[in-house]
């Protein structure tokens, strides 16, 4: 049985989040830079099996794409040619990053740690995939 990924996708770096075995429970993977994520994911993919990634899409609160998501539409049409056996979902992302700031002050981890957008990146890549999870 193949894990399922999630990006949480920036235009500098991306958080990322995976799956165990059984798709039972998500796990922060990493945060990468955006520009070698194609690498990371290529190398990643060698040593784990995946069978789908979850791209996070951003929604204003209207329910409307925000501005970047053109950018991220891309990226997964990128993935689709690149990995054509994978499934590649699209999945709402509104507020991750501000869920992921609420859960790490509630963590209480020190205020440099809260501060680092790395961790934040990494956590909201948890919560896409939490959530997806439990949509299907």
């Amino acid at each position: 049985m193949g894990r399922i990924l999630a990006i949480d996708y920036g235009s500098k770096k991306s958080g990322l989040a995976v799956t165990d075995s059984l798709k039972i429970a998500a796990h922060g993977l990493r945060t990468v830079a955006t520009d070698e994520l194609i690498d990371f994911l290529s190398s990643y993919t060698l040593v784990e099996e995946v069978e789908e990634i979850v791209i996070g899409l951003p929604r204003h609160a209207d329910g409307n794409l925000s501005s970047n998501a053109d950018e991220i539409l891309k990226f997964g049409d990128q993935l689709k040619k690149l990995y054509p056996n994978l499934k590649i979902t699209f999945f709402d992302e509104s507020y991750s990053s501000v869920e992921a700031k609420k859960r790490i002050l509630e963590s209480g981890a020190k205020k440099k740690k809260r501060r680092d957008k790395s961790l934040v990146d990494k956590i909201a890549a948890v919560i896409i995939l939490q959530t997806y999870l439990g949509h299907i």
